[in-house]
């Protein structure tokens, strides 16, 4: 017999923003297989007796391998078991979602995808701004700041993201700001241009940092705490 797996978005952090959907497969659960952004008090909605099974990646630190993951869940729905992949904010953004999705299909394997609140719009909410103004920034890009070996992806389209009209959320790159700044300004990005470092949004550890740009690179360039956070920039940043 084969089981089923549901891939569920966790949100940002704080366990209110979990979805009734989320909540319901949580409860239901044989196994959950969680990301580090998405343990503590998310997982006592799981059922009593559920499998908890860490495998988070986090960079700069010890953590699964991809295939061990894809086969994780395949081994588990192979025992007619119901899993729930429970992946922080929403789980098709950034979150090898599509690894573990051609693992299942090729061990045909049935499954569902419930989406999640995206960090991004947990971290404008909670800085109190849109993402969007309708007379400024009328498009949203969001982009990670690192690639598979931690460094700067080279096929960013720098010219998109040096454009001082967009509402820009940078994914995972604390680490790489200040090189990818450098490459933004060379195209026009003023340096001038509203930021805000948005930490553990959602969480008791939440800080929000408003600042430019500039400002940003540089602070990063000295210091980086091991808090997960999202980068925002353009004309929406404004106070």
């Amino acid at each position: 017999m084969t089981g089923f797996v549901s891939f569920v978005g966790s949100g940002p952090g704080d366990p209110e923003l979990l979805t009734l959907k989320a909540v319901d497969r949580l409860k239901r659960a044989d196994a959950v297989l969680f990301d580090d952004l998405s343990s503590g008090p998310i997982l006592a909605y799981a059922r009593a007796g559920a499998d908890l099974v860490g495998v988070g990646k986090r960079a700069g630190r010890p953590s699964p391998k991809q295939h061990h993951v894809s086969r994780l869940l395949v081994e588990y729905a192979q025992m007619d078991q119901r899993v729930v992949r429970l992946k922080s904010g929403d789980s098709g953004l950034f979150g090898r979602l599509e690894e573990e999705l051609a693992a299942l299909r090729g061990a045909d394997i049935p499954y569902e995808i419930i989406p999640g609140i995206p960090s991004a719009c947990a971290a404008a909410a909670a800085v109190g701004i849109p993402l969007t103004r309708r007379l400024t920034a009328r498009r949203v890009q969001f982009v990670t700041g690192h690639d598979v070996s931690g460094q700067l992806p080279k096929d960013l389209d720098l010219d998109a993201l040096a454009d001082p009209t967009a509402s820009t959320v940078v994914f995972m790159g604390k680490r790489t700001f200040p090189r990818l700044l450098a490459a933004l300004t060379e195209r026009g990005l003023p340096t001038t241009t509203p930021a805000i470092l948005a930490e553990s949004v959602s969480t008791p550890d939440q800080s929000i940092q408003r600042t430019t740009v500039a400002d940003l690179a540089a602070q990063l360039a000295q210091e980086i705490s091991d808090r997960p956070a999202l980068i925002l920039y353009g004309p929406f940043a404004e106070s």
